[in-house]
């Protein structure tokens, strides 16, 4: 496994292997409907066809569903802190 630099504040880099490219793909997709994210890089996984897929994605500018988790899930730390 490459080191890799750390992703910007706010910005998470997110690694998926799968056995499929498509099943890659779909993690992918659904990760886009909730986060902005860059261009996805995809790398053979191993020698026998799996598929390693790579993007950043940028949790400052959520989109629906994500944006309502995040929402309900910082109000649950700030109570959590509180105590």
């Amino acid at each position: 496994m490459q080191p890799t630099e750390t992703p910007p504040d706010g910005h998470a880099e997110v690694r998926i292997v799968a056995a499929s490219p498509e099943a890659a793909r779909r993690v992918a997709e659904a990760l886009r409907q909730c986060f902005a994210a860059n261009e996805q890089r995809s790398y053979p996984a191993d020698g026998m066809g799996g598929t390693r897929l790579q993007l950043t994605v940028d949790t400052t500018r959520p989109a629906e569903p994500a944006r309502s988790w995040l929402e309900t899930s910082r109000s649950s730390e700030d109570d959590r802190r509180r105590k």
